[in-house]
């Protein structure tokens, strides 16, 4: 279970982790994340998707026995299910652990599967937001793959963020760009979801993704057309994770 933490809310931590981390690079926050007593017990949660990569061979390298949440909605593209086990493998991950919805939950939400058809919000909620609530709660912080340059609802993404009053979100690639990312994977030869060669640059569930044409929004064939543009696991209460825009560079 999360332990106690004497010296203050999560709120006055992570104002305190991202004035003690301000200039460092992604690998460092990365590897304080993992050991700083401010965070405590913390999990890497990877979509395994088209960027997903680089942070895992970050953790694989630092501390591989990090456990990996991993939501399988049971609706994902084929492909990403043999890119998590192909990674999974390569990698040498000691602790992934795949989570997904209960059936019964499922059944009674969405009995002939057609939830997204309707209402995307719920359909994430019961197959995604809900599930990670629940495996998340041993863990007093995670760490996720968040960068600024993804869309409007990220440019100020911060190292650190508070999860409400509950635990501590880690975003150690904030700052890092598509340049960034595409030469570490190519320096480490790294292996690619096989669908971002076919215009996939931001990979969810199969209903819910669609190709990218040049030049638009990376996360733009997320439920295109919907004007919805995160599946709810980074919001509290409904609500978007309060970012301050000072911080935006």
């Amino acid at each position: 279970m999360p332990r106690d933490f004497p010296a203050g809310s999560v709120a006055e931590r992570v104002t305190a982790l991202n004035a003690r981390y301000k200039h460092h690079a992604a690998t460092s926050v990365l590897e304080h994340a993992l050991k700083d007593d401010d965070l405590g017990q913390v999990a890497l949660v990877s979509s395994f998707g088209a960027e997903s990569v680089v942070l895992l061979h970050l953790v694989s390298v630092i501390a591989p026995e990090t456990p990996v949440l991993f939501i399988d909605t049971r609706m994902l593209f084929q492909e990403t299910l043999d890119y998590q086990r192909e990674l999974a493998e390569k990698l040498h991950l000691c602790d992934v652990r795949t989570i997904r919805a209960a059936q019964p939950r499922v059944a009674f939400e969405d009995p002939d599967n057609t939830l997204h058809q309707f209402n995307t919000d719920a359909c994430c909620g019961v197959r995604k937001v809900e599930p990670l609530e629940r495996a998340l709660t041993p863990f007093d912080g995670w760490i996720t793959g968040r960068k600024r340059f993804q869309g409007s609802t990220r440019q100020a993404v911060e190292f650190f963020e508070a999860e409400g009053d509950t635990r501590i979100k880690v975003n150690p690639l904030a700052h890092w760009g598509r340049d960034d990312l595409e030469e570490y994977i190519v320096n480490n030869r790294l292996p690619r979801h096989p669908l971002v060669a076919q215009g996939y640059p931001s990979i969810g569930c199969a209903p819910c993704t669609s190709k990218v044409a040049p030049g638009e929004d990376p996360r733009s064939g997320r439920w295109r057309g919907q004007g919805k543009t995160e599946c709810g696991i980074h919001f509290i209460n409904g609500k978007a994770v309060p970012i301050r825009k000072d911080t935006a560079a």
